[in-house]
């Protein structure tokens, strides 16, 4: 039987993914504004990755014998005065993301929830990968935003990313 902290944390978790994938979409819809289709692209995915981690969070609950409670889901409410502002705010995000599951692995380690420590383990792995590749797109802007030919060469490498969805198999 799941520990009721473990739940409510899990459930809990489900909104969080729920509001990153608003928060980027967000972001999509003001890169998509400067015109900037690439970047608007990249968010727009991390969107749908964002989508499919509430799912994770909701079958897994659900295949406990869980009744998953949603709640509303906040409006994103940062205003933006430039593309490294949205891209900042996009770090500092997913290490907030990163602060919440290893405080669902913590809360099940406690209760020595294995289960659902393996199953966090994959968003363990995923939250590193999003920390990076937010760096990433950082140091790139800070090297090549100034520069319209190498932003433009950015926005098109952006644009080349194309959605595949998690293979974490419940």
């Amino acid at each position: 039987m799941m520990d009721q902290k473990v739940f409510e944390l899990l459930n809990q978790q489900i909104n969080k993914e729920f509001y990153s994938a608003y928060l980027y979409l967000d972001f999509s819809n003001y890169f998509n504004s400067k015109g900037l289709d690439g970047f608007a692209n990249w968010y727009m995915i991390q969107a749908q990755e964002e989508r499919d981690h509430a799912m994770l969070f909701y079958k897994y609950l659900q295949n406990e014998g869980k009744s998953v409670v949603l709640e509303a889901v906040p409006k994103p409410d940062k205003v933006f005065e430039n593309g490294m502002e949205v891209l900042k705010a996009g770090l500092e995000h997913e290490e907030y993301v990163t602060s919440l599951i290893n405080n669902i692995y913590s809360a099940a380690q406690e209760v020595r929830d294995y289960r659902t420590m393996q199953f966090l383990d994959w968003f363990v792995k995923e939250q590193g990968e999003e920390e990076t590749n937010a760096n990433g797109l950082i140091s790139k802007m800070e090297l090549f935003g100034s520069d319209p030919r190498s932003l433009y060469m950015l926005n098109q490498e952006l644009a080349a990313r194309t959605y595949s969805p998690p293979s974490l198999v419940l």
